[in-house]
């Protein structure tokens, strides 16, 4: 059974970073996409950033050039590095992998809270 465990998640004021890590456990996930997620309060849940098995990296737009997904296969994990962080960037932040197309297992997720 495979387990995702975040962490990193927490309270920051606006234009400060948080790095996010994803653990992986009874999987060997280096041939999957990983990607993350996030729920803001009231609102559905939606793609932050993945990377594929090759190292190709996608971003969802209000996200690029502030934050960096990676991955560190001989970990089993992967990483969100979130800089330059806003108050529209709150929300619980979920680790999911599978093949791109479908995400197959999900984290239970970390909670990012950006002050103004």
């Amino acid at each position: 059974q495979v387990q995702l465990v975040e962490s990193g998640g927490g309270l920051v004021q606006a234009g400060g970073s948080l790095r996010l890590s994803c653990a992986a456990s009874g999987r060997t996930f280096s041939s999957d996409t990983m990607g993350w997620f996030r729920q803001a309060p009231g609102k559905e849940r939606e793609f932050v950033a993945k990377i594929m098995n090759t190292g190709s990296t996608s971003y969802a737009d209000p996200v690029k050039g502030r934050f960096t997904i990676s991955r560190v296969n001989a970990k089993n994990t992967v990483y969100l590095q979130m800089n330059s962080l806003k108050p529209e960037d709150t929300a619980v932040y979920y680790c999911a992998g599978g093949t791109g197309r479908t995400y197959d297992y999900w984290g239970q997720g970390t909670r990012v809270t950006v002050s103004s």
